[in-house]
């Protein structure tokens, strides 16, 4: 490829992930719908979490105002895939834990990640697939070792 072609296909990249997150999952055979996506994205974050995860804190890392994180954050609760219990660390704070029904979600919720992954991809072979999915894992294992590195220049 040419230096133009690649710089085409570089620029690319960032509109291809807008897309992405516009709700692949909406799109495929067995769609999520979008009130699970949003539930989905807070269970992760708890799921997932380094530390004792605070609705403060699930906010931060979906990017959205304390309102907005606090709503999503009852909505879960109000569902039954979340609890808040007292920290261990500081009694005063409230953290947040996934009960049985919140991992019975995150399970089930994999389950369709993967089953779409498939389907979106049916007509790839075996090698791109695995290569695409070790690729990705790369990628996403780079933007989590972001946040230990510091903001660009």
């Amino acid at each position: 490829m040419t230096s133009s072609e690649n710089d085409a296909l570089l620029d690319a990249v960032g509109p291809a992930f807008s897309k992405l997150r516009r709700g692949v999952l909406m799109e495929v055979e067995n769609p999520v719908s979008a009130k699970d996506m949003s539930r989905s994205l807070v269970l992760a974050i708890v799921q997932e979490g380094e530390r004792e995860m605070t609705v403060g804190a699930v906010a931060e890392r979906l990017g959205v105002d304390p309102s907005v994180g606090s709503r999503m954050v009852s909505d879960c609760i109000s569902a039954g895939y979340l609890s808040r219990a007292a920290s261990q660390q500081d009694g005063r704070r409230t953290v947040l834990h996934l009960t049985s029904e919140g991992e019975a979600m995150m399970t089930r919720f994999r389950r369709l990640q993967r089953e779409a992954f498939e389907y979106i991809t049916a007509d790839w072979s075996e090698r791109e697939r695995l290569e695409f999915a070790r690729l990705m894992l790369k990628y996403v294992d780079a933007v989590a070792g972001l946040r230990h590195r510091g903001p660009a220049s």
